[in-house]
């Protein structure tokens, strides 16, 4: 007995499934795994190394194919590759259990990693080692968020350890060089900014080595340019302030 196969059916194993509801319907597209997130980062720019096959779905797994009238009335045209595009910037990307799992553990320890290379004990001046920081957060109970990027979530991770241990963000050692007729002035309207003043130096122009958060640059670096209109000098002699060898427990 001959076996019938729809024509309108592709079978597709071993997919990342990105799925969109749309005017009402269920839009998927079957996509290489691993590519979907390089994708939405900027990292891959070739739609064709993301996508299996240049179709969309009512549903991957059974291999139907959506209506072309259907893909018109939700998505106002019946431009595949141009729908394939919206699905991807915008659809859920449906990944298993285990996946999923693994995806958060990489981030945990992705986040950990970022917040060990930013912070310091502020007693010490050490880093903490990226398992120390990994404690501290299953200490605090944190939970990872797929949906933010680990740097934001570092950010919010410095904040919230903070109430349960000694960290905080490692200085940046900056070289300021103010003009001496702006330098008194502006040298107070800089104070709230530095965190440690190690040095001044005034003959012509004032020369002051401080330490100020690295949050705190950017807000300096345009105080100093629109105050000397760009006759101040910012420059940073160190992007840490830290001292040789990892914090220990």
């Amino acid at each position: 007995m001959s076996i019938f196969t729809p024509t309108n059916q592709i079978r597709l194993t071993n997919v990342a499934v990105v799925r969109m509801k749309k005017a009402g319907k269920r839009f998927e597209i079957a996509c290489y795994k691993n590519k979907v997130l390089n994708w939405r980062s900027g990292a891959e720019k070739d739609l064709d190394e993301v996508l299996q096959t240049n179709s969309v779905f009512v549903n991957v797994s059974k291999g139907q194919v959506a209506k072309k009238d259907d893909l018109c009335k939700a998505f106002g045209t019946d431009d595949l590759t141009e729908i394939c595009k919206q699905i991807l910037a915008k659809g859920e990307l449906q990944v298993s259990d285990k996946e999923r799992q693994s995806q958060l553990e990489t981030m945990f320890r992705d986040i950990a990693t970022i917040v060990a290379e930013k912070c310091v004990n502020p007693d010490t001046k050490r880093p903490y080692t990226v398992s120390l920081i990994e404690r501290g957060m299953k200490d605090i109970h944190y939970s990872v968020k797929a949906n933010k990027s680990t740097k934001q979530q570092a950010l919010e991770v410095i904040r919230q350890l903070k109430e349960t241990m000694q960290i905080q963000r490692a200085h940046m050692r900056l070289r300021l060089l103010l003009p001496g007729k702006d330098a008194k002035r502006l040298k107070e309207k800089l104070k709230p900014l530095l965190q440690v003043v190690e040095s001044e130096d005034f003959e012509e122009n004032l020369e002051i080595m401080c330490l100020v958060d690295p949050g705190c640059y950017r807000e300096l670096g345009e105080l100093v340019r629109c105050e000397t209109k760009g006759r101040g000098l910012v420059e940073v002699i160190n992007l840490k302030d830290v001292e040789e060898g990892d914090e220990k427990l």
